[in-house]
């Protein structure tokens, strides 16, 4: 189990997260995983007493998620985008209030940037660069961003750049809510059912993970350069050139982009604008990162696409992106060959190879309902998918399944249907199928090449060698353990910790209970039997009264600690 550490800040901040779960209706949740010692007693009393009072009834449930992460701050309201992301795990109704998230925080001071920078560079900024701007342009949770304008050298004249500064102090705030969100989604996982089948850890992992990345601008910085490389020099699709000297750990610079975004063209089209060419190039443009480079741009929506007349696209924000490795790329395919030629069983064994079944998941009405989908839109003109919602049915489907996709999967799926629908809205026309079926019959004639197969053979064979090669001493070692009585079978049982302290509570209030009583018997025989002797120069009457007041105050410490459990009915 993960322990929570039992600092001052780690405290008050469970407090607040404690207390902001009750006001919105979730004091359920608060007393599930074992947080109502950290709600106030007043909260606490309301609850066990007035529970139909309790959070907001006419309020959605992912309105008042969505209002949690709001008052929880900025790494809630991340965690929050970040299942928006996942519509596999949370349904469309949740995820429809997520979206509505804004990342958006009042800025912090302009000299404060400044010398972040200067600190960060080592020079002064007047070095770096010849124009900055007095006011960010944007402002997040984690950085705010600024314009300005290179310092003219040899090897580059003078460019237009954003620079992206971070925020001071957000490394260890992060850090803190990632500590208390890996100890909640720990006891969430083993403690509460209802919240088990979401894999609220593999959630968090997946969150610190994101979070980490966000945070180092390094990495984010190689990020874009790696997708400049994988573009190569083609002039109608192009991502920002990173000026490396004057980025670091806190400062990111990027050539600022020019054009217009395709949400302002979709709603006021531009006659300068070729709408199929640029539909052509977006499409080929993101095939070639899905099924080529394995590195994907995750959150390609219409203001994340800046276009140049006639058709160049220039791509930004690179805060999400996804990578499909050699393995994933081949389950992908085949589950594309599969649903693509009408055939849900390939599905459906892409899905088990992948570890993605459940232990509840019924694999004949798996395939039934796979086989019903593409029925649905088997010979459908392509005019008249609407891709939004494909993917909530197939995503939709998953849930009802107890199916995990990992987490490339399903940025692939969004990013694929993002995509699909802006070229499908630029031009209509367009036959999306024919340009990705070369591409899968491609890559499915790659990996049943001989060359592959001889190479995937002989790596079997020497896996192969090295397991025969040492099971003689491995069987030898686990003999001569047996004979020695050194054999072990360890047992791990999960959630007895929980019960042996449930135990010592009921143990200890008991104890409390019965001292109190007995108090009282002993004060009521005092004072029943009391005359005009003093011990110490104290009437014995007084010891009595004293014995009173003792208990009245053990008994009302034992009744607010009961009230604080929420184990008052």
């Amino acid at each position: 189990m993960f322990r929570l550490p039992k600092s001052v800040r780690t405290i008050r901040r469970v407090q607040i997260i404690a207390r902001v779960l009750t006001q919105h209706g979730f004091g359920h949740l608060v007393d599930s995983l074992h947080l109502e010692r950290y709600v106030p007693l007043p909260k606490r009393w309301q609850q066990a007493v007035l529970p139909s009072l309790e959070g907001e009834p006419e309020a959605s449930i992912g309105r008042r998620i969505a209002r949690v992460c709001e008052e929880l701050g900025p790494t809630f309201v991340k965690l929050g985008q970040i299942l928006s992301s996942r519509p596999d795990l949370v349904s469309s109704d949740i995820i429809a209030e997520l979206v509505k998230l804004q990342d958006r925080v009042p800025p912090f001071p302009t000299d404060q940037a400044r010398r972040i920078i200067e600190a960060d560079l080592g020079m002064p900024i007047s070095q770096c660069f010849t124009g900055f701007s007095d006011e960010p342009f944007a402002s997040g949770s984690i950085a705010q961003v600024y314009r300005a304008t290179t310092v003219a050298a040899v090897e580059r004249p003078a460019c237009s750049v954003v620079v992206k500064v971070k925020r001071p102090g957000i490394e260890d705030t992060i850090r803190l809510d990632m500590t208390i969100l890996r100890w909640i989604g720990d006891v969430a996982e083993r403690l509460v059912p209802e919240l088990a089948v979401y894999h609220p850890k593999m959630i968090v992992d997946e969150f610190e993970q994101t979070m980490m990345r966000e945070l180092d601008f390094v990495n984010e910085a190689a990020t874009i350069a790696r997708f400049a490389e994988s573009i190569g020099e083609d002039p109608n699709f192009r991502v920002p050139t990173v000026f490396w000297d004057l980025t670091g750990t806190s400062v990111l610079t990027l050539e600022e982009m020019h054009g217009v975004s395709v949400q302002t063209l979709l709603s006021q089209p531009d006659p300068a604008v070729d709408r199929k060419q640029l539909a052509d190039r977006l499409a080929r443009g993101f095939v070639k990162q899905f099924f080529e480079t394995g590195l994907f741009h995750a959150d390609p929506h219409p203001g994340n696409l800046l276009v140049e007349p006639p058709a160049a696209i220039r791509l930004i924000d690179f805060g999400l992106t996804g990578r499909i490795d050699d393995e994933m790329l081949g389950h992908l395919v085949m589950a594309l060959i599969g649903a693509v030629n009408h055939e849900p069983e390939i599905v459906v064994e892409v899905l088990a190879d992948m570890d993605a079944l459940g232990e509840q998941t019924d694999r004949a009405q798996l395939q039934r309902d796979f086989f019903e989908l593409i029925e649905k839109y088997y010979g459908l003109p392509l005019h008249r998918f609407d891709m939004q919602t494909l993917f909530h049915e197939i995503t939709g489907l998953i849930r009802r399944n107890d199916v995990s996709l990992p987490r490339e999967f399903v940025l692939f799926g969004k990013a694929l249907v993002a995509v699909g629908g802006i070229c499908l809205q630029l031009d209509p026309d367009m036959d999306l199928l024919t340009l990705v079926k070369p591409r899968l019959v491609k890559l499915l004639a790659e990996r049943v090449a001989p060359a592959r197969l001889l190479k995937s053979a002989a790596m079997s064979g020497w896996h192969l060698l090295n397991f025969l090669k040492g099971f003689p001493s491995q069987l030898r070692d686990v003999s001569r353990r047996m004979a020695r009585g050194k054999w072990q079978v360890n047992i791990r049982h999960q959630n007895l910790d929980f019960l042996a302290n449930e135990i010592d509570r009921a143990s200890n209030r008991l104890s409390f209970a019965v001292i109190t009583a007995a108090i009282i018997i002993g004060s009521s025989w005092i004072l029943a039997s009391s005359s005009a002797t003093a011990v110490l120069g104290v009437p014995t009457w007084s010891l009595g009264v004293i014995g009173y007041v003792l208990a009245g105050l053990m008994g009302l410490w034992l009744v607010i600690a009961i009230v604080r459990s929420g184990k008052l009915s």
